[in-house]
């Protein structure tokens, strides 16, 4: 059933995502063992543990390939639910003024799968309102009480680059489904002068902006983070260190297992290997929004078009940060980080786009089908063969 399935999906999005997760895989190994070591006295257990996270991946993706994408109509409500409900456990079970962001020893972030959560809900009542979307009253207000919901909750934690993703997202969502110019300009201004407002009120927010600002003018100036990440990536050169050869993962770069798994792979495989990742990236958004194009109905496209943006928005974010290119922020890099949460609903996601992918690709070619069909007897459709044609226009 497993080998059936696969088969039928989009092969070039499989071999893509196969191969972001190989050298996922291998970056990870390269780039914890120090940390392992020093965190649990074995190199190997960090690595043996995104082992056991990709297994339930796989696991996790198979099944959201063959989820019947029409029972999403019925789940997005209790899906969104269980989404706030978790958002709301974490901030009760993890009082104080420091981050709280997990639940379950550190294990699972309600922030990630609140994201795609709310594409899956986004999609369903966007699907739901038809053309009447456009409407203000309709389906501009609501958007808005939704995003802030959501939105607000994630930022108690605080965590302002999820904040930020998942008004990015919901913004894209509703200009694919046919929102008016004017709403989605609205929504992206309005957007735009609340997250300034949030970065400059926030203490974590502030200094990363003024770290930003500082780095632009002077690269010296920026975040101890920037800086260490900009060496791995000049130390790295052209075709890299070799694997396994960083220096900047020993205590010197932050998380390099985590948000700076793309410096450690910068300097390790070069300017070479950091722009076969970046090609890898645009190959995906490439075939998942062709996904979203071909798919069989307006529920399915909105479902593919927002995770494709979405795992697109979140690898440019955290290639950006770490050139210096945006303020920092702690984006994972979808595949490759280390991470249980991050890589469940990822590959959910990604299940879900090749599950639209598998469903269109079976759909039949309009050109080989006759529209026409009144009477019981055109209840069937049928192609008509050159064959008949022309004996009747012999006959004629």
């Amino acid at each position: 059933m497993i080998r059936r399935t696969l088969l039928r999906t989009d092969p070039w999005l499989l071999l893509l995502v196969g191969t972001m997760v190989v050298m996922g895989l291998v970056t990870v190994y390269s780039a914890s063992w120090d940390v392992s070591w020093r965190l649990h006295g074995d190199p190997n257990e960090l690595f043996r543990r995104q082992l056991v996270n990709l297994a339930y991946g796989f696991i996790v993706l198979i099944t959201a390939m063959a989820f019947p994408i029409q029972w999403l109509r019925k789940l997005a409500l209790p899906i969104i639910g269980i989404c706030i409900l978790a958002l709301l456990v974490v901030l009760i079970i993890n009082p104080g003024d420091g981050p709280r962001r997990a639940i379950l020893g550190a294990s699972v972030q309600p922030s990630e799968m609140a994201k795609l959560g709310l594409i899956i809900y986004l999609a369903v009542w966007m699907e739901s309102k038809g053309p009447r979307l456009s409407e203000w009253g309709y389906g501009f207000v609501p958007l808005m009480m939704i995003i802030g919901l959501i939105g607000g909750l994630i930022l108690l934690q605080p965590d302002l680059s999820a904040v930020l993703t998942i008004a990015v997202m919901a913004l894209t969502m509703f200009y694919l489904a046919g929102s008016r110019a004017s709403q989605t300009l609205s929504i992206a201004a309005g957007s735009a002068v609340v997250g300034y407002i949030l970065v400059r009120l926030t203490n974590t927010g502030r200094a990363r902006w003024d770290d930003y600002l500082a780095g632009l003018v002077n690269i010296e100036q920026a975040s101890y983070h920037v800086q260490h990440s900009l060496q791995a990536f000049f130390a790295g050169g052209l075709i890299g260190r070799g694997l396994g050869a960083s220096r900047e993962k020993f205590g010197l770069l932050p998380a390099p297992h985590t948000d700076s798994i793309f410096a450690v792979l910068g300097e390790e495989l070069g300017l070479a290997g950091a722009l076969f990742v970046l090609l890898l990236f645009l190959a995906f958004l490439q075939r998942g929004f062709k996904v979203a194009t071909m798919a069989d109905d307006r529920l399915a496209s909105l479902l593919a078009g927002g995770i494709t943006f979405w795992i697109g928005v979140e690898a440019f974010v955290n290639m950006s940060v770490l050139l210096g290119m945006l303020p920092f922020a702690g984006n994972a890099l979808p595949f490759f980080s280390f991470g249980g949460s991050s890589l469940l609903v990822t590959m959910a996601g990604v299940g879900l786009l090749l599950n639209v992918s598998r469903q269109s690709k079976s759909k039949p070619k309009k050109a080989y089908v006759s529209p026409i069909g009144v009477g019981r007897r055109d209840s069937r459709r049928r192609v008509s063969r050159p064959g008949r044609r022309r004996r009747a226009q012999r006959t004629g």
